[in-house]
């Protein structure tokens, strides 16, 4: 379980994060959403270690933690490959640094690739194939850093709308195959509601949580959901209250 205590953050004397807490059950798939500019990426920010926070108490399985660069595995919203190792190559890497053996990894990563679609491509350079293929690969490079908890920054937003309901159901598989602990930042409330377990509306900044919403629905679901309907009118009528036009 992944629990934050009364985070707080300041730039410039303005707040950013104003005693922001959150729980993350094990194995649940909790999703953020808010205004443009509320903090959410600075809040990833202080997750993983790159800035340090003002207070606040960040524990992984109620264990006090700096922060979470050393136990989560971190996707973002562009793919990070690198553009001169192919596929294969670019998924294997946090094996390499890690020092792990070549053929266990080499056999992971066919075995990722498979179930992801991406078998027959291994040696092909990020240039040559679509930004969803690209994605895939990111995701399988985020299973190989081997860690249960994943931090997700609107990995989809750059994805046309066709591939991004695909690797929506994707996205779902580390949750229900891959047993992994999910915390998500996103702009699309119905990717919210079609993947998460909990849903967390923030506010403008400084973020603060405005509500928490249980999405019990069964999955897989379809946004024409009575339930997901009324939840996503209640979380855009909290946003447009967030920031009215």
């Amino acid at each position: 379980m992944l629990t934050i205590e009364g985070m707080t953050k300041h730039f410039n004397g303005s707040p950013v994060i104003a005693d922001f807490s959150l729980t993350v059950k094990e194995n649940g798939f909790a999703a953020l959403i808010g205004p443009s500019g509320c903090g959410k990426s600075t809040f990833f920010d202080l997750l993983m270690g790159v800035v340090p926070p003002e207070t606040g108490t960040i524990r992984w399985h109620a264990r006090a933690v700096a922060d979470l660069s050393h136990l989560a595995a971190y996707m973002q919203q562009a793919d990070l490959l690198l553009p001169w190792l192919g596929l294969a190559d670019n998924a294997r890497l946090p094996a390499d640094l890690a020092g792990r053996p070549a053929d266990a990894s080499n056999r992971r990563v066919r075995a990722l690739f498979e179930r992801l679609g991406l078998a027959g491509f291994e040696a092909y350079l990020p240039s040559m194939v679509s930004g969803g293929m690209r994605q895939r690969c990111a995701l399988a490079r985020t299973l190989m850093f081997g860690r249960d908890l994943v931090l997700l920054d609107e990995p989809l937003s750059a994805l046309d709308a066709i591939t991004r309901r695909r690797l929506q159901q994707m996205l779902r598989l580390l949750q229900t195959e891959f047993r992994k602990t999910i915390l998500m930042v996103t702009h699309d409330i119905e990717e919210a509601l079609l993947l998460a377990d909990e849903l967390l509306v923030l506010t403008d900044a400084p973020m603060r949580t405005a509500a928490r919403l249980t999405i019990a629905a069964a999955h897989p679901r379809r946004m024409e959901d009575p339930e997901l309907v009324a939840i996503k009118h209640r979380v855009l009528a909290m946003l447009q209250a967030e920031r009215p036009t």
